[in-house]
C-alpha cells in the first residue's frame, strides 16, 4: 500500500513539472527614477518581484516551488512595478510610494520567505530609512534639493 502511495506521489510530482507557468520578463517601459543609492536597494531587495527584470533561479523551474514563485512575482508586479512606472499617473505613483515606505518600515517587504534564499535582500535600519525618506518625498530624484512648485530655480529652505 505504501509503495502505491509513493509511486502515485512520484507520478504527480513528475506530472506537475509539465504545467506551464509564465516566467517572462516583459519589456521595461520606464524604470522609476531614483537616486543611485535608492535604486541599488530597490534592485537588490525588490526587483525580483516588483519589476520586469526578475532573475528566475533554477528552482523557479521546479514544481511545486515554481508555482509559489510565479504567483509571488505576478502578485508583486500587480501591486507595484518599478519598471512600468509610466503606467501610473502622478497620484497613483505617490500612493504606491506610500505603500512601499509602509511595507519596508513595517517589515512586510521583502517577504520573509524570499529572504530565506536571498539574505542579501534583507534591509538593515539604514536602508529602510533611506527608502522611507525617499518614498515619503514622493520619490524625488534628487534627495538633497527640493524645489518650490512656483519657481523651480529657487531652492526651498
Amino acid at each position: 500500500m505504501l509503495k502505491k502511495i509513493l509511486i502515485g506521489l512520484a507520478v504527480i510530482l513528475v506530472g506537475i513539472q509539465f504545467i506551464p507557468l509564465d516566467r517572462s520578463n516583459p519589456p521595461v517601459t520606464k524604470e522609476i527614477e531614483a537616486p543611485p543609492n535608492v535604486l541599488s536597494i530597490l534592485k537588490t531587495s525588490c526587483y525580483d518581484c516588483h519589476s520586469n527584470e526578475t532573475k528566475w533561479p533554477w528552482y523557479a523551474y521546479v514544481a511545486p516551488v515554481s508555482f509559489l514563485i510565479a504567483s509571488d512575482v505576478s502578485e508583486g508586479r500587480k501591486r507595484v512595478n518599478f519598471t512600468e512606472w509610466d503606467k501610473y499617473d502622478e497620484k497613483k505613483q505617490e500612493k504606491k510610494l506610500e505603500h512601499v515606505a509602509d511595507a519596508v518600515i513595517e517589515g512586510w517587504m521583502p517577504l520573509p520567505k524570499y529572504l530565506l534564499l536571498h539574505s542579501d535582500a534583507e534591509l538593515d535600519q539604514s536602508q529602510k530609512k533611506t527608502i522611507k525618506d525617499w518614498a515619503v518625498t514622493g520619490g524625488e530624484r534628487d534627495e538633497h534639493i527640493r524645489y518650490k512648485k512656483d519657481d523651480k530655480n529657487e531652492k526651498e529652505d
